[in-house]
């Protein structure tokens, strides 16, 4: 029987389809301790399987698979890359059902929806996951959509769970979401928890909350709510005219790493943070292992924060989109540095930006700024800068056994998937 500790009591976690589990497997990933722990979260057979259909299709084929079925939303939050976009751009359900279709028969272990806002396409996303039942769904919404029908229907399928957005308390949450939004999403997670699903919360932290989202009175009040898993990300300045005095400084970003990381251990508790974890994720909590973006419009990118790409996914099967030239010049330009406290190339090594640039047929996807990824290279260097002495500290502060362990993992998880590209 599978277990997890929540609010300090054991809580047991039901067998696969069930809400739960996608909590739970998450959970295991970022506390894997070797490569057999590792593959053995979504079963050895079916990573035997995803290995031999790497080296089948000589392409990576990621664990996650995230998708914004519209770009339509409901508010309009400030910093937000999809409140640039024309906000009605879509997928078809018929494309997303072949995507689907096609995800399942490669191993993708979970698919991820955000936007735009996911449930302004509700009950298309419902059909998807009744349809789509062997695989697990999570959602990323701001919840002003979530009510009690919605909950019943995501208990009786089982294969679905979501990460609330909310910026910190009331003046936080409102001032980047809009007035009222903060009470609107607190009803979202009471009718959660209500109908006992093992939520997630998202947070975007920036120069204005930072402090707040990882203090203990912040995410105790999560927990409180019903929250089982959090998902953070520092506020990424993407877009021409990206607003870059909300991005956090190199001691707010260390500050919050070491606020989460003691928190996580004293409540045995799971926060993914897609700037700080690079340690847990054996590079990059988002593209460096295991992931791929596809946005409304149907371009496949590296990641939901890499707004770059040379295919599009209305023209294509999903297989042949991950076998596209600047998807494979990405994969082997992986590890972007030899410090995983310093694992993205957006914010962390810049440089690298004119490395990815040089493959052939590579635009900017941003639909409304687009910029270059010398312009954006140029926009973040002096952030790179300001964190690399603190993130090379990190790194010489790690116990030796502990550099040992990411080193190796890293190392055979990028051998062999670079092994199966080049094959």
């Amino acid at each position: 029987m599978r277990y997890l500790t929540i609010l300090g009591k054991k809580q047991k976690i039901p067998k696969y389809p069930h809400h739960k589990d996608y909590v739970y497997r998450s959970h295991r990933f970022f506390e894997a301790r070797s490569l057999y722990s590792l593959l053995a979260i979504n079963g050895l057979y079916k990573a035997i399987r995803r290995f031999w259909l790497q080296r089948k299709y000589k392409i990576a084929i990621p664990y996650n698979l995230l998708i914004d079925p519209t770009s339509a939303c409901n508010i309009k939050c400030i910093g937000c890359w999809a409140a640039d976009y024309d906000r009605s751009s879509k997928i078809s359900f018929e494309k997303l059902d072949e995507i689907l279709t096609d995800a399942r028969k490669l191993g993708v272990s979970d698919i991820l929806f955000s936007g735009g806002e996911p449930l302004m396409r509700k009950e298309d996303i419902l059909k998807l996951c009744r349809k789509h039942n062997k695989l697990p769904f999570a959602l990323f919404t701001n919840g002003t959509l979530i009510d009690d029908a919605f909950a019943e229907e995501m208990a009786r399928l089982g294969n679905m769970n979501v990460f609330i957005s909310i910026e910190g308390f009331r003046d936080a949450t409102d001032f980047r979401r809009g007035k009222g939004t903060f009470d609107k999403v607190i009803a979202a997670m009471d009718i959660l928890k209500k109908h006992d699903i093992g939520f997630g919360f998202s947070v975007c932290y920036n120069s204005r909350n930072w402090k707040e989202i990882c203090s203990d009175e912040f995410l105790d009040f999560t927990r409180e709510k019903g929250a089982w898993i959090g998902w953070m990300f520092n506020y990424i300045p993407l877009g021409k005219g990206a607003d870059t005095e909300l991005c956090t400084t190199a001691e707010q970003r260390a500050f919050v790493k070491q606020k989460v990381d003691s928190y996580m251990k004293r409540h045995k508790f799971t926060i993914i943070d897609f700037a700080n974890n690079g340690h847990m994720a054996f590079g990059c909590a988002g593209a460096g292992h295991g992931f791929a973006h596809i946005n409304a419009n149907g371009d496949m990118e590296p990641c939901a924060f890499f707004h770059y790409s040379d295919v599009n996914i209305n023209e294509m099967s999903l297989r042949e989109a991950l076998a596209s030239p600047f998807f494979r010049h990405y994969r082997k330009t992986r590890p972007f540095s030899g410090n995983p406290h310093r694992p993205c190339p957006i914010m962390d090594v810049p440089e690298v930006l004119k490395v990815l640039s040089e493959s052939p047929g590579v635009r900017s996807t941003h639909l409304q700024s687009p910029e270059t990824m010398q312009q954006l290279s140029e926009k973040t260097r002096a952030i790179a800068e300001g964190w690399k002495p603190v993130g090379d500290d990190f790194l010489k502060k790690m116990p030796e056994k502990e550099k040992r362990k990411i080193r190796l993992l890293e190392r055979l998880i990028l051998y062999k998937e670079q092994e199966d590209i080049n094959s």
